[in-house]
C-alpha cells in the first residue's frame, strides 16, 4: 500500500517550500532513511528521507515547484528489493552506477557519489563526472553540476535563441528571493551609512606563525582571521553597545550577550549562521564553530535554528578577493563588520615608509540608532585590538 510522502513541517514561520532536487527517480527502490528529495525554504534547505525501504512510485512535485507544508510530494511503496531489480540504493549514501555502455570508455563516470542522472548526462556528453565538483548533499554529483560545468542552467529554464545568442530564464530560489527581499528592506527601513578604516595585521599574522603549529596539534584545527575579528568585535560591543542595539517600536534593545552572526557562502546562496554567546567562546571554539558552518552550508544542511537571531554580523569578502565594500546591515540588527582582502602596501609608521600586510575594515550602522561618533570609535576600537592582538587575551 502507498504512502503519502508530504512536506514536513520546519518551523513556525514557514508555511511554503520549493522543491529544489529530486535525489531518486520514480521506480526506484531505496534503502530506509534514503534522501529522497531535498527541498528549499526561505532560510535553508533540507532533505526528505524515504520511511521505508521500498519503491519510489511517483512523484506528484517537479523540482522546481513550490508546495505547502502538508502537501503531498509524492507517493512511496514499502517493501523489501525485487529480486535482481538494481537499487538506486540509497542514491544519497551509496556510489551511483557507472554510465551507459554506449558511453566512450575513456568518458565513463568513475567511481564515486555521483548521481545516475549525472552519471547518463556525463556520458552523453563524454566528459568525466569525478572532475565535476559536486554541489548535493555530502558533495554528491548532480545532474545540474554536470549540465553547468557545459554552461547549462541548473534550474528549470526558459531559453530564447535571437540571431546565435541564447537568453536565458530560471525561478529564483526561496533563498535567493528571501536574500534580494531583506537587502531592499534595510536599504528601504534603514538609514544605513559605512565608515571605513584600516589595519595593520602584522601582529596577527605573526601570532599565527608563531603558535599555528601547536594550536592546531592541540585543537584539531588551523587558527584564522575570523576568530580574532569576532573577539574584537566582542569587545568593541561591550565598550560600544549601541551598536548592538536593535530598534523594537519606538523602543531600543539592548542585550548583555553577544550573538555574532558569521556570512558563509553556502550551495544555494550566502547564508549568516549565529554564534551564539560568542563572548563566551575561546579562539578554539570559534574556529571550530565557523568550520562547522561553512561545512553544513556547503551540503545545505544549516537549521533554521542555526540562522535565527543575531545582535551584529561579519562578512569576510577578502576570501574573494575584495579590496573593499560597503557591506549592508542583517536586519533587525543595526550594525554589519566588512573584512576585505589582505595586501602589502607602503604606509608610513614613525616617519618612515614601510610595507605592510593591510586589511580595509568597514562598518556599515542604522544612523537612527548608532550616532557617528559611536560608529567611528567602534570601528577605532576593532583596529586597536588587532593591531596588538594580545590585548583581546589581556582584555586591556
Amino acid at each position: 500500500m502507498s504512502v503519502e510522502i508530504k512536506v514536513p513541517s520546519v518551523g513556525e514561520s514557514i508555511s511554503e517550500v520549493f522543491i529544489g532536487e529530486w535525489y531518486v527517480k520514480e521506480g526506484t527502490w531505496v534503502e530506509a532513511d534514503t534522501n529522497l528529495a531535498g527541498l528549499e525554504t526561505d532560510k535553508a534547505t533540507f532533505d526528505v528521507p524515504a520511511p521505508a525501504a521500498g519503491i519510489l512510485k511517483s512523484i506528484t512535485k517537479k523540482a522546481g515547484e513550490a508546495a505547502a507544508v502538508g502537501d503531498v510530494i509524492a507517493l512511496f511503496e514499502p517493501g523489501e528489493k525485487p529480486g535482481g531489480t538494481g537499487s538506486a540504493a540509497a542514491p544519497a549514501d551509496k556510489p551511483a552506477a557507472s554510465a551507459p555502455a554506449t558511453a566512450a570508455p575513456s568518458s565513463a563516470p568513475t567511481a564515486g557519489h555521483v548521481m545516475p542522472a549525472a552519471a547518463r548526462v556525463a556520458g552523453q556528453n563524454q566528459i568525466n563526472p569525478g572532475s565535476v565538483s559536486g554541489s548535493g548533499p555530502g558533495g554528491r554529483v548532480l545532474k545540474e553540476d554536470v549540465q553547468r560545468s557545459l554552461t547549462v542552467a541548473s534550474a528549470p529554464a526558459v531559453r530564447t535563441e535571437i540571431a546565435g545568442r541564447e537568453e536565458m530564464r530560471k525561478p529564483m530560489s526561496p533563498i535567493r528571493q528571501t536574500i534580494a527581499r531583506r537587502l531592499v528592506e534595510a536599504q528601504h527601513n534603514a538609514a544605513l551609512l559605512t565608515t571605513f578604516n584600516e589595519v595593520d595585521m602584522s601582529g596577527v599574522k605573526q601570532l599565527r606563525e608563531t603558535y599555528q603549529d601547536s594550536f592546531q596539534k592541540k585543537y584539531g584545527i588551523k587558527l584564522g582571521f575570523m576568530s580574532f575579528f569576532v573577539r574584537a568585535v566582542v569587545d568593541a560591543l561591550n565598550l560600544y553597545p549601541q551598536v548592538g542595539a536593535q530598534i523594537e517600536g519606538n523602543e531600543l534593545i539592548y542585550r548583555n550577550y553577544c550573538d555574532i552572526g558569521v556570512a558563509v557562502g553556502g550551495g544555494k546562496g550566502l547564508v549568516v549562521p549565529v554564534l551564539r554567546n560568542a563572548e563566551r567562546m575561546s579562539f578554539a571554539e570559534i574556529e571550530l564553530a565557523i568550520a562547522a558552518f561553512g561545512q553544513k552550508a556547503k551540503e545545505n544542511k544549516i537549521g533554521l535554528d542555526e540562522l535565527e537571531g543575531g545582535t551584529f554580523t561579519i562578512t569576510n569578502g577578502g576570501v574573494y578577493g575584495s579590496l573593499l565594500s560597503t557591506p549592508i546591515v542583517n536586519p533587525p540588527q543595526s550594525g554589519v563588520l566588512g573584512m576585505h582582502g589582505i595586501f602589502d602596501r607602503p604606509i608610513a609608521v614613525n616617519g618612515e615608509v614601510v610595507v605592510r600586510p593591510m586589511m580595509y575594515i568597514a562598518l556599515t550602522y542604522d544612523h537612527r540608532v548608532v550616532d557617528g561618533r559611536e560608529a567611528v570609535s567602534f570601528l577605532k576600537r576593532i583596529k586597536e585590538t588587532i593591531e596588538q592582538p594580545t590585548r583581546l587575551i589581556l582584555e586591556v
